[in-house]
C-alpha cells in the first residue's frame, strides 16, 4: 500500500466529525452564493453607491473565486489538503466580518474579493475529503450528504438574507459566517488528517495565468454584459476576445507543456469528462431558475421579499428529502435511471412554470418547487458519484477543483442567458400586445366604460402602456421557463455516455477508494 493509500486509510477514523466538519464549510459558502444578493438594494443605500457600483460586490466574489478554484489541486499537493482547506476557513471567515464592517463601498469590494480568494477551495475540497473518506460503495451515500448543502444552500440564501436584513441588518448577511467558520476550523484541525505532499511539483504559471484569464474575462463579460448592453459595449468585446484568447492559449499550452498547471490525461476518463458537461447544464437549471423566480413574484405578482423566501424553501425540502432517497436507491438499481427520473422531474416542473400566472396560487408555487426540487435532487447525487467513481484517486482534488468550476460557470452563463432572453422577449411581447391596443378593440371599450382606463388623459394612456408591459414581462418569464425545459430534456441523450461500473462488495477497510 502507497504512502498515499495509507494517509487515505487514517483519515478515515472519525467520518462523521469529519463529515459535519466539512458540512459546515459547504453550506458556509453556498449560502454566500445567494445571501448577499438580497441585501443589495439596503447596502446601496448605506453605501451611497448606484446600481452599477453596488453590482460589483457580487462581481468581485464571483470572479475572484472562478479564478481561484483551478489552484485548489496544486495547493493541496505542494502543502497538503488540510492546511489549504484550514487556511481557505479562517480566511473566509475573516473576510466575511471584513464585509460586514465596511464602511465604504471600496472596501466593501476589496473584502468581497479576498472572501471569494479564500472560498474558492472550500466546496471542492469538502468534496475530495468526503470522497476519500467514505468507501467507494458508500460514495453515493456522501455525495448526498455533500448535495445538501451545495443545493440547498444556494435556495435558501435568500430566504435568510432577507430575513437577516428585515428584522436585524444586511451586516449580518456576512456575521453569520462566523460561527459556522469557528466550528468548521476546529472540527477540521481535530478529525481531518493531513495527505502526503510533493514537493518536487512545479507551478506552471504561464498555465495558470492564461486560465485565470480566460474565466475571469468571462466571468466580467457574463456578470456585466446586461447592464452594458452587451456587445454593443466596447468593455463586453474586449472582454469576449481576452476569454476566447485566453481559453485558446490555455489548452494549447496544457497538450504541449512538459508539467502543465491541469494535467490532460484526468480528461482520458469518459464519465468525468461527460460529468463535467453534465454538471455545467446542472449549473444553468440551478441558479438560473432561481434568478427568474424572485422577481416575477414579487414585480407580477406582489410578494414581499419574506414571503417570496418562505415560498421558494421548500424546494430546498425537496431536494434534501430526494438526496437522501437517491443514497439509499443508489446501491440498489442503475443510477443512471435515477439520472434520467431526476431530469425528467425537473422537466416536468418547468413545464408546470410555463403555465403560471399572475394569479398562480402560493400553493402551486410551493408544488412545483418541490417537485423541481425532487427533480434535482435525483439528479445530483448520482451524477456526482458517477463522474468520480473511474477517476484515479491522484486526480481528486484537482477534479473536483474542475467540477466545481464547471457548476459555477454553468450559474453564470444560464443566469446571463435568462435575463437577457427576458429583457429581449419583453420588448418583443410588449411590441406584439401593441398592435391590438386600439380605440376600437372591443375588451379596450369595455375596460373603458367600466371606468378601469380613460383613453382621454395621459394618465390613463400610461396606465394602459403599464398594464401592457406587465402582461408582456409575464409571457417573457413564461417563455424564459420554457427554455430552460428544453435544455434539460436536450442533457438526456449525455446519459448513455456515462458508464456504470461494476458494483464491488462492500469492505471493512478502504481498499475499494484506492483501485
Amino acid at each position: 500500500m502507497t504512502s498515499l493509500s495509507r494517509s487515505l486509510s487514517r483519515s478515515n477514523a472519525n467520518p462523521g466529525f469529519v463529515t459535519v466538519s466539512v458540512m459546515l464549510t459547504t453550506i458556509m459558502q453556498a449560502l454566500d452564493t445567494t445571501i448577499a444578493n438580497v441585501a443589495l438594494p439596503h447596502m446601496q443605500g448605506a453605501m451611497g453607491a448606484t446600481q452599477d457600483q453596488i453590482s460589483w460586490v457580487l462581481t468581485s466574489y464571483i470572479v475572484a473565486a472562478a479564478i481561484f478554484m483551478p489552484l485548489t489541486g496544486f495547493l493541496s499537493a505542494r502543502i497538503g489538503r488540510k492546511k489549504v482547506f484550514m487556511i481557505s476557513v479562517l480566511g473566509f471567515t475573516a473576510a466575511s466580518m471584513l464585509c460586514g464592517a465596511a464602511q465604504s463601498l471600496g472596501q466593501l469590494v476589496v473584502f468581497r474579493l479576498l472572501q471569494g480568494i479564500f472560498g474558492a477551495c472550500l466546496v471542492p475540497l469538502s468534496q475530495s475529503v468526503l470522497l476519500d473518506t467514505y468507501p467507494k460503495e458508500k460514495h453515493a451515500s456522501a455525495m448526498a450528504i455533500w448535495g445538501v448543502g451545495v443545493m440547498v444552500g444556494p435556495i435558501l440564501g435568500p430566504s435568510l438574507g432577507g430575513w437577516l436584513t428585515e428584522y436585524y441588518n444586511w451586516r449580518w448577511v456576512f456575521y453569520i459566517n462566523l460561527p459556522f467558520g469557528l466550528l468548521a476550523w476546529f472540527g477540521l484541525a481535530a478529525f481531518v488528517k493531513e495527505t502526503p505532499t510533493d514537493n518536487n511539483r512545479r507551478f506552471d504559471m504561464f498555465g495558470f495565468a492564461m486560465l485565470a484569464l480566460g474565466i475571469g474575462a468571462l466571468q466580467m463579460m457574463l456578470d456585466r454584459g446586461e447592464s452594458q448592453n452587451w456587445f454593443t459595449s466596447y468593455e463586453i468585446v474586449i472582454e469576449a476576445i481576452l476569454a476566447a484568447l485566453g481559453f485558446y492559449l490555455f489548452i494549447s499550452h496544457i497538450f504541449t507543456y512538459r508539467n502543465p498547471f491541469i494535467e490532460p490525461s484526468i480528461f482520458k476518463d469518459r464519465n468525468y469528462s461527460v460529468g463535467l458537461l453534465f454538471i455545467f447544464i446542472v449549473g444553468i437549471i440551478l441558479l438560473a431558475t432561481m434568478a427568474l423566480l424572485p422577481p416575477f413574484m414579487q414585480n407580477l405578482m406582489g410578494y414581499p421579499i419574506i414571503d417570496v423566501g418562505f415560498l421558494l424553501a421548500p424546494r430546498g425540502i425537496g431536494t434534501m428529502i430526494a438526496m437522501v432517497t437517491v443514497g439509499k436507491l443508489a446501491s440498489r438499481i442503475d443510477v443512471r435511471l435515477l439520472i434520467l427520473a431526476g431530469l425528467l422531474l425537473t422537466s416536468f416542473s418547468l413545464w408546470e412554470m410555463t403555465l403560471y400566472t399572475t394569479e398562480t396560487t402560493a400553493f402551486t408555487i410551493v408544488r412545483t418547487g418541490v417537485v423541481q426540487g425532487f427533480g434535482l435532487g435525483f439528479l445530483f447525487v448520482p451524477l456526482s458519484t458517477l463522474t468520480f467513481s473511474t477517476l484515479a484517486p491522484q486526480f481528486r482534488n484537482e477534479g473536483t477543483a474542475l467540477y466545481s468550476l464547471m457548476r459555477n460557470i454553468g450559474s453564470s452563463i444560464g443566469i446571463s442567458v435568462v435575463v437577457t432572453y427576458l429583457a429581449q422577449r419583453t420588448q418583443i411581447n410588449h411590441a406584439a400586445f401593441a398592435d391590438y391596443i386600439t380605440p376600437f378593440t372591443l375588451p379596450l371599450q369595455q375596460a373603458a366604460q367600466s371606468g378601469a382606463f380613460n383613453l382621454d388623459t395621459p394618465t390613463g394612456l400610461a396606465m394602459i402602456n403599464a398594464e401592457v408591459t406587465r402582461q408582456a414581462a409575464t409571457l417573457a418569464y413564461l417563455q424564459d421557463f420554457h427554455l430552460m425545459m428544453w435544455i434539460t430534456l436536450a442533457a438526456i441523450p449525455l446519459i448513455l455516455l456515462l458508464r456504470n461500473p461494476a458494483r464491488k462488495p462492500s469492505t471493512n477497510n478502504h481498499q475499494a477508494v484506492l483501485e
